[in-house]
């Protein structure tokens, strides 16, 4: 067979997974001379939470990094991760906000859009492929790899035969959590590459260690491309190092025949702007095989040991572990990817902290529950559904159906702060801090979150608010326990309290 081309993660799915999505456009362009040189099949450079990560922390026009990377790579293709009908934010959006997105985002550099949907519901992913095809860009149609009762190798085939109808050039098998094991990489890639006439690719986290093993089954099964990282940003929540597998394929019928001596220069660079960015380390760095059990992707491991450190209840991980995967079989087993991730991950967690199995039950499952997000892969636990929703009517359209097209609604209340399509589009993911930012860069106000020196970092214990008080009003004493806070995503943060007993939902 032909050589097995790369797509390189560093500028994307790398720092996403090890440091919170937190490397800034200043520290890519540098070095994107010698990434363009090497010859990869894609680079990943745009979507998935860079998008959020630019507006709300490096306060960075993400459209404007996307032009610089174009400008700055004008030999590679730059690959994006878009998440269908939600495309880079936390709600479906109606099909005119996902065509001027990719229009957009082509517009501005994306040649290859890798699109996904939670639920591996493909009628979430229709619009947006279609989208990708009309403005001549490769269009990624991409499986989201789990394990169940129901995710067996003939679902995924299934999937798969649906993408290449609706015209996808290339089937990905996005393994987000590091599940795959060797033996199931092989047979997987076997069928689909019996099943459909497109090129497969394989892009598999390390979290569990496995992931070497899995890439090289799959090459060896017949997948046409590979997703790695640089080892600077490489292994444990993120990807298999690029030198590593490059070396490891070198002169064998799969060679990459890319420059392994001019990658290490890419090494070094990385490593030493890695040392920046140290405040925003992951304690989950490594090889952690609790992954095979529990399901959980790195990315979802950072957001919960932060939900759980705000709360001064890091020794709870383990428990909050063991209750993801309790939660995920009440909601039909959805994979555990954005935004699906997020909401087992938060239930769960409610679920630990109050001691008492939804007691309190957050809006996303309750909207999970009727439908919103999409057709849930298998049954959902119709006692949880009954104590989430009552008999309120499940919608089994597809959610998009009931939206009435929004663009022209955006533009009219974007008016003041928005300055292009782009700035629109920005406002349309995330309204509230989409807006905030746009006028601060208007003004000349945004500033990033500052990066601190390690060296100057005073040391001590960490302190955290307290989580159970008292508070007295009218002279009426309540008692209040804060159980959890849901994901820091939009306009607004859900928190989670119990008042003299009683479970309420808070929204600041």
């Amino acid at each position: 067979m032909a050589k097995v081309h790369i797509t390189e993660l560093v500028l994307r799915d790398g720092h996403q997974s090890l440091i919170a999505t937190r490397l800034r456009t200043e520290d890519m362009l540098p070095i994107c001379a010698k990434l363009d040189a090497i010859g990869f099949w894609s680079l990943e450079a745009w979507g998935g939470a860079t998008f959020d990560a630019c507006v709300r922390f490096l306060k960075e026009d993400p459209w404007e990094r996307l032009a610089k990377l174009r400008k700055a790579l004008p030999n590679s293709r730059i690959q994006m991760l878009l998440r269908g009908q939600n495309l880079l934010g936390y709600r479906h959006y109606s099909d005119d906000v996902v065509r001027a997105f990719v229009q957009k985002s082509a517009d501005n550099g994306v040649d290859v859009f890798r699109v996904f949907d939670a639920m591996n519901d493909i009628r979430n992913l229709k619009t947006s492929i279609e989208a990708v095809k009309k403005v001549g860009k490769h269009a990624e149609g991409t499986l989201s790899y789990t394990t169940s009762p129901v995710h067996n190798v003939e679902y995924f085939v299934s999937l798969a035969k649906e993408l290449e109808a609706m015209g996808s050039d290339t089937i990905a098998i996005k393994d987000m959590a590091g599940l795959l094991t060797p033996q199931a990489t092989s047979e997987l890639v076997k069928s689909l590459r019996a099943a459909v006439n497109l090129p497969i690719h394989l892009h598999s986290h390390a979290t569990s260690g496995l992931s070497a093993m899995c890439l090289l089954k799959g090459v060896e099964a017949g997948a046409a491309i590979i997703d790695t990282c640089n080892s600077s940003f490489g292994e444990g929540a993120s990807h298999t190092s690029t030198e590593s597998f490059v070396a490891a394929l070198k002169g064998t019928e799969y060679d990459t025949g890319l420059d392994l001596a001019a990658l290490q220069e890419i090494t070094a660079y990385f490593r030493d702007v890695r040392k920046k960015y140290w405040q925003f380390e992951s304690d989950f760095t490594g090889v952690d095989t609790r992954v095979l059990v529990n399901q959980v992707p790195g990315g979802m491991i950072s957001n919960l040991s932060n939900q759980l450190k705000e709360q001064g209840a890091l020794n709870r991980m383990d428990e909050v572990l063991l209750e993801i995967p309790r939660v995920r079989e009440d909601l039909g087993f959805p994979p555990l990817v954005t935004p699906t991730s997020q909401i087992v991950g938060t239930q769960a967690v409610l679920n630990v902290m109050t001691g008492d199995r939804y007691k309190s039950i957050t809006n996303e499952v309750k909207n999970y529950f009727l439908g919103h997000y999409g057709k849930a892969p298998a049954a959902v636990n119709d006692t949880i559904k009954q104590k989430a929703v009552g008999d309120s009517e499940v919608i089994t359209c597809r959610p998009a159906d009931l939206l009435a097209p929004e663009m022209a609604k955006l533009v009219s209340e974007a008016e003041l702060f928005a300055k292009s399509e782009e700035d629109v589009l920005t406002y349309a993911m995330f309204p509230d801090i989409g807006k905030t930012y746009l006028q601060e860069r208007n003004a000349g106000s945004a500033s990033a979150e500052p990066l601190l020196d390690k060296a100057t970092v005073q040391s001590g214990a960490p302190r955290f608010a307290p989580n159970e008080f008292k508070v007295t009003l009218h002279g009426e004493t309540f008692h209040i326990n804060l159980t959890g806070s849901g994901h820091a995503g939009e306009e607004q943060r859900p928190y989670y309290v119990t008042i003299d007993g009683i479970a309420e939902e808070v929204i600041v």
